[in-house]
């Protein structure tokens, strides 16, 4: 049986202290929810993340704008992206449908885009209403958006590479006015529900299966400033960062810590050098994390044994010391069986650490 209540639980793993039981997470796209609720036999998300024994809670402002779809259904969401709706054999996904700023020749150009997010759109007002009485039993985070990638899907991603060499100025205005919308962001959720928010989630995907995506010189000159003004801004409240990015993120880590972060998500397993006992050995003690339960083969295609047995292990390294909250290390997919999304968590469950 739980000995603490979720917030509790939480607040002393990042604490580096040891629990009762490892904290838990959860994120998945919408036919994984839709497969829990048949097999849960109900649509209260809510009670399904009771069900498996889930630590944080997520809560969002409402947008409030109007989403624009053209005839062919694609759509512009409330960051400007233009994005369509598209299935493979196992689910409903989203690709860009266009880069909105690829007119763009200079940084003018675009001052003419009239789709920037508008953050009166959202209902900030309403956001303690929202968590309620949540954040009194769970830890609560709240999302911002990521910088470098909302850039590059407004920008188009060959064209945003390709600025940051020959047009350097045009990425550093739409990373700036994408950062400044998060600042302001951070700022209303503040007013509005800082009391009830214990963690502001960041991202920014800035590497591939076997290493980054840009060169640690442009991270630096790019990316890292405009990450650091946001990250200001949530310190500024005394709020935890949790920052993700996919992929090989090894060689980074340092310098992501600096920005500065608290804990790192998502641990990508099988991308190249994410060792996890070397991460904990090299970070641990300053650095919490947050995933690590790999999506890409043992989820779907593992056994229950096997699922068991790597939730076990890496709960005993990631989680020696405290510091860890464990989860599937992306959206857990639609064609993952729920029996091995059950045997995660139960297994997290009466895992004790160490």
């Amino acid at each position: 049986m739980d000995k603490l209540l979720p917030r509790e639980r939480v607040l002393a793993a990042l604490s580096h202290q040891v629990t009762d039981r490892v904290p838990l997470d959860f994120w998945a796209v919408p036919e994984t929810w839709a497969k829990l609720k048949n097999h849960f036999g109900t649509e209260d998300e809510e009670l399904i993340l009771q069900n498996l024994g889930i630590d944080v809670r997520q809560f969002q402002p409402d947008y409030t704008g109007e989403i624009v779809t053209l005839e062919d259904g694609s759509y512009y969401d409330p960051m400007g992206v233009h994005r369509i709706k598209v299935k493979n054999l196992y689910s409903e996904y989203e690709e860009y449908a266009s880069s909105p700023l690829g007119f763009a020749e200079t940084a003018e150009d675009l001052e003419k885009y009239d789709r920037w997010p508008d953050i009166e759109k959202f209902d900030f007002a309403n956001l303690s209403k929202k968590i309620g009485d949540a954040h009194k039993k769970y830890y609560i985070k709240l999302e911002t958006g990521g910088l470098f990638e909302l850039a590059w899907a407004l920008r188009g991603y060959e064209r945003f590479m390709m600025d940051m060499v020959l047009n350097p100025e045009i990425p550093h205005v739409i990373m700036g006015r994408l950062t400044d919308f998060f600042c302001e962001y951070v700022r209303r959720a503040m007013e509005y529900a800082g009391d009830k928010i214990d963690m502001i989630y960041t991202y920014d995907d800035i590497a591939s299966q076997n290493g980054l995506l840009i060169s640690k010189d442009m991270w630096k000159e790019f990316i890292r400033p405009y990450h650091v003004k946001l990250n200001s801004v949530i310190k500024s409240y005394g709020k935890t960062i949790m920052y993700h990015s996919c992929g090989a993120v090894y060689d980074v880590i340092e310098d992501l810590m600096a920005l500065p972060i608290d804990v790192l998500n998502p641990l990508q397993p099988l991308a190249a050098g994410m060792d996890m006992e070397k991460i904990k050995k090299n970070f641990g003690d300053r650095l919490c994390f947050h995933g690590a339960i790999d999506i890409q083969f043992l989820l779907p295609q593992g056994s229950r044994e096997e699922v068991a047995e790597t939730v076990e292990k890496t709960i005993q390294v990631l989680g020696a010391g405290g510091g860890y909250i464990l989860s599937s290390a992306h959206y857990i997919q639609a064609d993952t069986p729920v029996e091995n999304i059950i045997t995660m968590y139960e297994t997290a469950r009466k895992v004790s650490l160490k």
